[in-house]
């Protein structure tokens, strides 16, 4: 199993990024994915999640600037991050939850810095 994470970066306020997670080796379809970050000296904490039926919820601290969606037939969970702020600077992890079984996976991380 492999969920590659990629298209973090440096970004000044009020920029935008795109993330992307490719993933393989699980059946994508019957998996709820999901975008956390960790803030140095902070505990991991949810971004955004989508079910395997395209239902979304996204955190408070990011609703109305970004969005998560998915791609069932490229196996794949992006994440449109506009209007980016400081407190967006983290490591934003991809998550691969199965919603038939206890099968929970994580991506490398990519790194987002957003410069004041």
């Amino acid at each position: 199993v492999q969920l590659q994470a990629f298209g973090g970066g440096l970004v000044h306020v009020g920029g935008y990024l795109r993330l992307s997670c490719a993933a393989s080796g699980i059946a994508f379809g019957l998996y709820d994915m999901g975008w956390y970050r960790q803030a140095p000296g902070k505990q991991r904490e949810l971004v955004a999640r989508i079910t395997r039926d395209g239902s979304t919820i996204h955190a408070d601290s990011v609703k109305g600037r970004f969005t998560i969606s998915r791609d069932n037939a490229k196996k794949s969970v992006s994440l449109q991050m506009n209007g980016l702020k400081p407190e967006d600077t983290a490591v934003y992890y991809c998550n691969a939850r199965s919603a038939v079984s206890s099968n929970d996976y994580w991506g490398q991380g990519t790194l987002v810095t957003v410069s004041s």
